[in-house]
């Protein structure tokens, strides 16, 4: 990609930037009214690409009805939340993202010239097309999917990208293609998209892996938890060398629980998740959680929670395990 490609890009960009709606919406809270960023592009355009570019900029306290990932390509900046109560800097060649409703105020300082590039994707948009390939990291996914239990969790991500991976190229390549738009630019961009979530996702597995204090038994559960969809007890064995007999009996003892009992509990929380938070069909669910077929799922989901999967959908989350 040449320079002066990429350079023309991010400038369109920015002067976009000034002109799309930033309109702080009031939008009642928990305690208080608070206020509120709606989608600022057109409601048919699923993913936007965004350069914002400044010195000394000061954001109200704002939330979100939307995903977004901004990283930081050039500069520093701060971002204060709610959550823990702190002001972090996000600097260069650093991502920070946040989910629909979390909130946060960006202040950008004089002396600093900032730019930071931002993906924004419609929530329907990324639990239909992106959540599913991302389930196989457990705590990536409760993340992704905490808006949907808890509207203002103020949860976020914060974290160095590694420069051997492809996330810069791949922002790059979304500005290019976000800033020529033609017909087809957001079919490319899913694709881009999709590419740029799944090293975000590996990046985010390597910043939170903290398996030097797990015994063997928690780190076979969090195994399972990542492979849920395709784990069997014999390739547990040969991942850590173990006979499938030591799996089965170090989790009884350990875990009090066997192999199936423990992916059944896990396909059965992450199926309640993807019920509840996303628009999935339940035939697509059966297939991201392992199932060979829908029919399957419907007889394990009805055993384990005495409710069929669409009278889940119905009632809601009154249902628990008896």
């Amino acid at each position: 990609m040449g320079k002066e490609i990429l350079c023309a890009a991010v400038e369109r960009l920015r002067e976009e930037f000034g002109v799309l709606d930033w309109t702080y919406h009031n939008y009642p809270g928990e305690n208080q009214e608070e206020k509120m960023f709606y989608w600022p592009g057109a409601p048919e355009d699923e993913i936007m690409v965004v350069v914002h570019q400044s010195r000394g900029r000061q954001e109200l306290f704002h939330r979100h009805d939307y995903f977004y990932f901004n990283y930081t390509y050039q500069g520093e900046y701060d971002s204060i939340s709610f959550k823990y109560d702190n002001r972090i800097t996000i600097r260069e060649g650093e991502l920070y993202a946040g989910q629909p409703f979390a909130g946060h105020a960006l202040c950008v300082h004089d002396d600093k010239e900032t730019t930071i590039i931002g993906v924004l994707v419609q929530k329907d948009t990324f639990c239909r097309a992106f959540l599913p390939m991302l389930s196989a990291n457990t705590k990536l996914f409760h993340f992704l999917l905490d808006p949907s239990t808890n509207k203002f969790s103020d949860e976020y991500i914060h974290y160095k990208i590694e420069d051997d991976c492809n996330i810069r190229a791949l922002l790059e390549m979304m500005v290019v293609e976000y800033a020529n738009r033609q017909e087809d630019t957001q079919v490319v961009l899913k694709s881009l998209t999709l590419s740029f979530l799944i090293q975000v996702a590996r990046q985010y597995v390597n910043v939170n892996r903290e398996t030097a204090n797990e015994s063997p038994s928690e780190k076979i559960v969090q195994y399972i938890g990542e492979h849920v969809d395709t784990v069997t007890l014999k390739e547990i064995a040969k991942h850590f060398s173990y006979h499938p007999n030591y799996v089965s009996t170090l989790l009884h003892r350990e875990v009090g629980k066997s192999f199936s009992e423990i992916l059944l509990e896990l396909r059965m929380e992450r199926a309640v998740i993807l019920l509840r938070g996303t628009k999935l069909p339940v035939e697509e669910i059966s297939s991201v959680l392992g199932y060979s077929n829908s029919s399957n799922f419907y007889k394990a989901f009805r055993d384990y929670y005495h409710v069929s999967p669409r009278e889940y959908i119905k009632v809601g989350t009154d249902i628990k395990r008896n």
